[in-house]
């Protein structure tokens, strides 16, 4: 099978075609807090003039769906489903949580993986995992402190609030902590080519928006 994955939810920008029987075929990798708008698209062009394949020659688009930014999420998403609808293509979604969390399940899932995302003003997003990926805590946006309740034994910890959350776990909870700020997008690949493609992507939004446009009773006013 052969796939292009995208990833723009978190502090990256990211492309690539992969072939599943071959691997990472081209890639590129940007971290960025802003602009992936403008990023996204011209990565995606050079990745695929360097892959040698071309947009009907893929058989299915692979994007992260969040949680995350709100309009990186968008972004990604948008990119996604155009491009699929457009090489009449089916596009699947990844969560950032599950990217994250599969290289370290997939080297050893007898510990379990939490997987913290800095969400800003104290808040993050978690969800913790164990063997065979089973759910240990359903994803959710919470305030950072709210870990120290948790009951999960020894674990490894993952993502771009782990260190944070390290420190407010008792010493002998946290086995290690890895500070990743977006999912490596070779994985994002990996989970898009065994993912279901029944349903288009969308947005997986946990918690309110920070960016909300205005109710349409203003707009009318205008």
């Amino acid at each position: 099978m052969r796939l292009l994955a995208i990833d723009t939810a978190l502090a990256a920008c990211a492309a690539a075609v992969c072939d599943t029987n071959g691997g990472i075929i081209a890639s590129e990798s940007e971290l960025m807090a802003r602009g992936h708008a403008e990023a996204l698209m011209p990565m995606i062009a050079r990745v695929m003039a360097k892959s040698g394949i071309s947009f009907d020659q893929l058989d299915r688009i692979a994007v992260t769906v969040g949680p995350g930014s709100f309009t990186g999420l968008r972004v990604g998403v948008s990119a996604a489903r155009g491009i699929a609808l457009a090489a009449r293509k089916p596009a699947v979604g990844v969560t950032t949580m599950t990217a994250l969390a599969a290289p370290f399940l997939a080297e050893d899932d007898t510990m379990p993986v939490l997987v913290a995302i800095d969400a800003r003003n104290d808040q993050g997003y978690m969800q913790a995992f164990s063997t065979g990926g089973h759910v240990l805590l359903p994803a959710q946006l919470g305030p950072l402190r709210t870990v120290a309740m948790l009951k999960l034994g020894p674990m490894r910890v993952i993502g771009s609030a782990a260190k944070r959350v390290a420190e407010l776990l008792p010493a002998d909870q946290v086995v290690a902590s890895f500070d990743r700020p977006a999912p490596d997008i070779a994985w994002v690949a990996q989970i898009g080519s065994a993912g279901s493609a029944d349903n288009p992507p969308k947005p997986l939004y946990i918690g309110t928006p920070s960016a909300k446009p205005p109710p349409a009773s203003q707009l009318l006013r205008r």
